[in-house]
Order: C-alpha cells, then structure tokens, then sequence
C-alpha cells in the first residue's frame, strides 16, 4: 500500500514538474535568448535550466504549489546563466594561460654543436683544477648559487669558495689569452 501510494506521488510529481516545463518552455527560451543574444545557447540553457528542475527536490511539489511559475522558472534560470558564465569565464582564463606560455623550443643541430663545443672548451679550461674549484665554479656559472650556498653543498668555508672560484677565472683568463 505504501508503494503504491509513493509510486502514485512521484508519477503525479513528475507530471506536475513536466506540465510546468512544457507550459513555459517557449517563454523560458525568449527570456534567455533576450539576455544572451543567442538562440543557440538560449536553447541549451533552457534545456540546462528544465532539466536542473527535473532534477532538483523541489521537483516533488505540485504545480498548484508554485504561485509565480514563471518567476520561479526565472530564478533557476539566472542561477544557469551564472553557471554558465563562470564556466566561459574559467575556459577563456584556461585559453588565455595555454596561449601565453611559450611553444617549446627545440635547439637546432647548429646550436647544439656550438654548445657542445663551448662546453668542451670550458671543461678543458677546467681541467687543471681540483675537482671542487671546478664543482665551486660550475656551481656558480651555471646554477647561479651563492658562495655561501655552494660552500654549504661542498662541506668548505665561505672563504674556500671564494678561493676556488677565483682559481677558476684565473686559469679560464690564462687560457683564453693564451689562445690569442
């Protein structure tokens, strides 16, 4: 008895919520269409805007029980074109970022040469030093640490990286001169 009773609600409900939609479906979709402009997107929000009634548990009210259907369709209709407006807001902010960071560059075979190159001759400059003037140097040029950072990640003093470090510009000037 109970299921039947609760079968009979829901069905009359559903009817109710459809009766409802299908009176105001056309005045809905103006009311839309005059605020976006665009008939395309006006139908999809009224689709949107039916179905989130459909949805929603006031779904189970009678028809009788909403006094303004069209204020009533109103509301969760702006409460739709805000949703809608957020999500364009979120995907032009999302194309914006896509569009703002840089295409991945790839290094041409000519470039890669020259850098090679270059890093051969800065190791061969390199390689009469100690193997911590060169980490202290290398550390400094190319990660751009601080003395104080370096010293700390090689276990020395402050003073010894400085040491080091001046080793190394000392022997890559002598070698460059040199080549002169």
């Amino acid at each position: 008895m109970f299921l039947a009773a609760a079968m009979t609600e829901t069905t009359l409900r559903t009817d109710a919520v459809q009766s409802l939609c299908r009176e105001h479906h056309s005045w809905l979709q103006g009311w839309l269409r005059r605020r976006l402009g665009c008939p395309e997107q006006a139908a999809d929000l009224t689709q949107d805007t039916l179905l989130r009634i459909l949805a929603s548990p006031a779904a189970g009210r009678p028809a009788g029980g909403i006094r303004e259907p069209r204020s009533y369709l109103a509301t969760i209709a702006r409460r739709v074109l805000v949703d809608h407006f957020r999500r364009k807001s979120l995907e032009r902010a999302y194309l914006e970022a896509l569009a703002s960071t840089p295409e991945p560059v790839e290094t041409s075979p000519e470039s890669r040469a020259l850098i090679v190159e270059t890093l051969c001759e800065i190791d061969a400059m390199l390689d009469g030093l100690g193997l911590k003037a060169r980490q202290a140097f290398l550390l400094s040029q190319l990660e751009g640490l601080t003395y104080a950072e370096i010293a700390q990640r090689l276990g020395v003093s402050t003073s010894s990286v400085k040491k080091y470090v001046a080793r190394a510009v000392e022997q890559c000037l002598c070698l460059a001169l040199d080549a002169e």
